[in-house]
């Protein structure tokens, strides 16, 4: 695949690509597989992705309360809680409004230490990092966006998504279902989207517009992208995973290079 070669136009100083097939496979990379990056909000992924196995562990259940008054781990999860996105105050009743939440998975954090006995780094590292070999990846502060990772130690993962070895395959497809469907909200960056759907940790394409996905992205694609500038998205209709880690802070040159970039992926994968 030669559509890789295109982040080298990317006004940034450092950036590491990779796209993954649904069996696994590295369909292609480049850059520096090996360098750290700070991941952001596609931390939530990895955060989301541990308090699933904590739920099919038994320790959590995703309908008991957590969180403010009437809220549970499933709206934590999927933005619905009603907390603020990076303070512990609450700003909607949970469930009437997709509120994006980084201190909704410090909640979870706090909720799977509680019942575990263990720290959420440490639960994160035992669950996800070290069964998919993901050497580099740690979290080294909030759940909600303070992990690093490689893109080299970002790739299981990426195919852990398309093809589950951790959870169930069940969990897998309730995590890329719309929860609570009908919420507007805003996706940082792109504004007020109607509706602004969201899974169990995962974000959903469906129709929102703009995005920093692809016009040609199926609406069944879900990931994330991250304030340091990376993203992680999987497209199923496509067959194929993509991660991209760079090391400038999101901003207008992300929205102008990323669509594109995206669709000169999926128009090789076809």
């Amino acid at each position: 695949m030669n559509g890789v070669h295109v982040v080298d136009q990317w006004p940034v100083d450092n950036v590491a690509v990779a796209v993954i097939g649904a069996d696994g496979a590295r369909l292609a990379e480049h850059g520096p597989a090996d360098r750290v990056f700070e991941l952001a909000s596609v931390t939530k992924l990895l955060s989301a992705y541990g308090v699933l196995i904590a739920v099919e562990e038994g320790a959590l259940e995703l309908d008991q309360p957590a969180g403010p008054a009437g809220s549970t781990i499933r709206h934590l999860l999927a933005h619905a809680s009603g907390l603020a996105f990076n303070e512990h105050n609450q700003q909607a009743e949970p469930g009437n409004r997709r509120i994006y939440s980084s201190s909704g998975y410090e909640v979870l954090a706090d909720e799977v230490h509680a019942a575990t006995g263990i720290p959420f780094d440490k639960y994160l590292s035992e669950a996800v990092f070290t069964p998919l070999g993901m050497r580099s990846a740690e979290l080294r502060g909030s759940a909600g966006h303070g992990a690093v990772a490689s893109c080299a130690d970002l790739v299981p993962f990426a195919a852990e998504l398309q093809a589950p070895q951790l959870i169930a395959g069940e969990t897998l497809v309730a995590a890329r279902t719309v929860q609570f469907p009908g919420l507007n909200g805003v996706v940082p960056g792109f504004g007020m989207q109607r509706p602004c759907d969201w899974g169990l940790g995962f974000e959903l394409r469906g129709q929102k517009s703009p995005h920093w996905t692809g016009e040609l992205s199926s609406p069944e694609t879900f990931g994330h992208f991250g304030q340091a500038g990376t993203f992680l998205w999987v497209d199923p209709a496509a067959g194929a995973a993509c991660i991209a880690l760079t090391d400038r802070v999101f901003g207008d040159w992300a929205k102008e290079y990323w669509p594109p970039f995206t669709d000169g992926i999926l128009r090789e994968l076809a």
